[in-house]
């Protein structure tokens, strides 16, 4: 997706304009970035997909501390401060910074190699475009948690406030009441596609980018699962959780924005601390992640349709975020290798944890039990998301 980088300048009247121009060029040409300078006009700030602010020069502190109401009207994202280093500018930097930290304002300054500089302001303009596509989004709980879920619960004021995204409750009697009507399917599988199709009815009737549902209560009211119909809605683009788990389903807002691909919601089933090796398995995984699959039934129930997949090993990220967004858990490993044993959920994946001591954290201090696997490793763009959200990870 095109990224739109505009960098506005602070610059002191002190300092030689045209000396300053030229500066301004040499520096930002080297950095080899697409971008539209704008120069002192602020009239467009926060537009951009990132807005920068250029610090060219010392003496800028009380510039900056005067455009300062003027921005945060604007724009309610970090402030990010790049500077070369020149003319004092640095020092600048850091002053406007620390005065900035002591009102409660979250910023940034960028400075280092022009490589660096570079890797930074792609990084966070990724993150800048995920928080955009997470501010009015809508999320559906169809049904709520399921029974076993006593963690798996979200707290819907803080989600709207600091993510952006309004959780909306629908009825599990909602999509029941379409599913009885009319003929019963002929077979297991009409019965699990007519279950997609009657969830893409209620994701257009709400007007929903993804949604969680208490699927289990389906073995019960329609005897079949709603595993496929969420592989496949997953696959669509739309974020599609399991069992009513809303943190999940969050975790799996934040993969989808930031990366636009679909995570895989999978609950660990043994861990070896000693090897840093772990067993996740679903009965469900999105159809865009696997590079095959094959049908079976639900595990548990034994009745209608299970997908077991087959995801390409290879580096992959683990994460997870606490409902009342008050922390997260990211970790890196490789997926070594899928399996197919026939006493466990469908999608069986081994994954071995870069850093064996992250097991400690899933014994000792775990987010619920549903964790979301993505593939390659994504730290770096997730803790970025995390942290210009004010979110511990």
């Amino acid at each position: 997706m095109k990224q739109t980088i505009d960098i506005f300048t602070l610059t002191s009247a002190l300092h030689d304009e045209k000396a300053v121009n030229a500066v301004t060029q040499a520096f930002l040409e080297s950095i080899g970035i697409d971008y539209e300078l704008k120069g002192n006009d602020y009239s467009d700030y926060g537009k951009g997909d990132l807005s920068l602010i250029y610090v060219r020069t010392g003496g800028t502190e009380g510039l900056f501390k005067q455009l300062l109401p003027e921005l945060q009207a604007k724009s309610s994202r970090p402030f990010y401060l790049l500077t070369s280093g020149k003319s004092n500018s640095l020092a600048a930097s850091m002053e406007i910074l620390s005065y900035l930290r002591q009102h409660g304002i979250a910023g940034e300054i960028i400075h280092g190699s022009t490589a660096y500089i570079a890797q930074r302001i792609r990084l966070l303009t990724t993150i800048e475009q995920a928080c955009r596509r997470l501010q009015g989004a809508r999320l559906g709980i169809v049904g709520e948690p399921s029974d076993w879920l006593i963690s798996s619960h979200a707290d819907k004021q803080i989600v709207a406030e600091r993510l952006g995204i309004e959780l909306v409750d629908i009825p599990m009697q909602t999509l029941i009441d379409k599913l009885e009507n009319g003929e019963a399917p002929a077979s297991v599988m009409a019965g699990a596609e007519r279950i997609y199709e009657a969830l893409k009815e209620v994701v257009m009737t709400y007007r929903l980018s993804g949604f969680t549902i208490r699927c289990f209560d389906l073995l019960t009211a329609v005897k079949n699962t709603g595993c496929l119909a969420l592989a496949k809605l997953n696959a669509e683009g739309y974020v599609a959780g399991c069992e009513g788990d809303v943190p999940a389903m969050l975790s799996m807002m934040i993969v989808r924005s930031l990366l636009d691909i679909s995570g895989f919601q999978a609950n660990p089933s043994t861990i070896d601390p000693e090897k840093g090796e772990m067993l996740f398995a679903h009965c469900t995984i999105p159809l865009d992640m696997v590079e095959r699959y094959e049908y079976d039934t639900h595990f548990e129930s034994g009745i209608g349709v299970g997908i077991r997949g087959f995801m390409k090993e290879g580096p992959v990220t683990i994460f997870k975020m606490a409902g009342n967004l008050s922390r997260a858990f990211v970790a890196e490993g490789m997926l070594v290798r899928n399996q197919a044993k026939p006493d466990l959920c469908r999608t069986q994946q081994v994954i071995e944890l870069s850093d064996k001591s992250q097991t400690d954290y899933f014994m000792k201090n775990p987010i619920g039990n549903h964790h979301i696997i993505m593939p390659g490793y994504q730290r770096d763009l997730i803790t970025g998301l995390l942290n210009s959200l004010g979110l511990e990870a």
